[in-house]
């Protein structure tokens, strides 16, 4: 009897281990969806997974650190890594939230410069890594408008281009946008935004298209808008835009003028249990080749430095990448980055104004 109890215990523990090892084996990854979450599959997903034999479970979100924050704070972490915005990972790390990251995981270059020269300056964190730069611009249907906006200020005028506008439900950008529009360079759109002044006169400038405003919240639905005539122009993820261009011929054109460009990062939830392979998935994903073939996908600039030059076509059409590329100096003329800092300190108060604002 004492050996059948043995032989059952030991059955049933080895059972328990292949099932653990099982389950340790599957990662969950959470990014955005669309065009950049394909883009990510194809560049980081499918590979690792050859190379590794572990298996991703994809799941997509809306932004923010609400999910990470309930998950973590219920001990009951089901993401693994998630795609973030730079101050939601500044804020996110702040808290407590995510596990910090040794940048000497990361692997060298393809030229062999090591991971901390070779990212782009400020996209290496405490708890964070960046992929992409990337950016929000606003774009239209050049067959519905012939002579089409080319400045910020024209997103603004109802009565030069008449119908209604996209924009993502939320402060950040539109406030900036509706200062630039108001003639505020990008360079300072942060000192002026950081005044009372600056941010009443914000307001009243979003006030002029209130009435004619969509609001969006996941990064397809402005191409969709666009499509569907729903709105005249839209604000949008600038790769969203080039992938309805380039993967469906759709007739649309982007204004650079006053885009306020960001990173993407990789966070790992604090209290994953996969710790160890969400790890080894984000130093797999921000090597170089990884990177460049992403780029390939949609027009989101790597980085890591080392990428750059093998950024080259689209993967099915002869598109040259580079000048696609929020970074690329013609679309920098009138540009900022996002100030994260900002925007970590004042998120929490200018949402709650705009959203009482929306409701009046």
């Amino acid at each position: 009897m004492k050996i059948k109890h043995f032989l059952a215990t030991s059955a049933l523990t080895a059972g328990l281990a292949l099932a653990a090892s099982a389950q340790a084996n599957e990662i969950t990854v959470v990014s955005w969806g669309g065009a950049y979450t394909k883009s990510q599959v194809e560049a980081y997903h499918k590979p690792w997974v050859e190379k590794t034999g572990n298996k991703i479970v994809s799941e997509d979100y809306n932004g923010g650190i609400a999910e990470i924050k309930a998950q973590v704070e219920a001990g009951n972490v089901t993401w693994d890594i998630v795609d973030v915005e730079l101050s939601d990972a500044i804020r996110a790390c702040d808290e407590g939230l995510l596990e910090t990251i040794d940048p000497g995981i990361l692997p060298a270059g393809a030229d062999g410069t090591p991971a901390e020269q070779d990212f782009i300056e400020g996209t290496l964190h405490e708890c964070a890594v960046a992929n992409i730069v990337w950016t929000t611009i606003f774009a239209y249907d050049s067959s519905k408008i012939a002579d089409g906006p080319t400045t910020m200020a024209d997103f603004f005028d109802l009565e030069k281009f008449p119908g209604k506008r996209g924009l993502r439900k939320g402060a950040k950008i539109n406030l900036e946008f509706a200062l630039i529009a108001d003639g505020v360079s990008a360079a300072d759109v942060y000192d002026v935004l950081d005044t009372p002044e600056g941010i009443d006169r914000a307001f009243a400038k979003l006030d002029t298209i209130k009435d004619q405003v969509v609001w969006w919240e996941a990064g397809a639905q402005p191409p969709q808008l666009l499509a569907d005539g729903e709105v005249a122009m839209t604000t949008a993820y600038n790769g969203r835009i080039f992938n309805a261009v380039a993967g469906e011929d759709k007739p649309f054109e982007i204004v650079w003028d006053g885009h306020i460009w960001d990173l993407d990062l990789w966070v790992i939830p604090k209290g994953t249990p996969n710790k160890e392979l969400a790890m080894d998935f984000l130093a797999f994903s921000t090597a170089t080749e990884q990177l460049a073939k992403q780029a390939s996908y949609i027009s989101y600039g790597p980085a890591r430095k080392s990428s750059a030059p093998l950024v080259g076509k689209f993967h099915n059409k002869d598109i040259d990448m580079g000048p696609q590329m929020p970074t690329a100096p013609e679309n920098l003329t009138n540009a900022t980055q996002n100030n994260f800092d900002f925007w970590a300190d004042n998120a929490d108060q200018l949402n709650e104004r705009f959203n009482a604002w929306l409701t009046n």
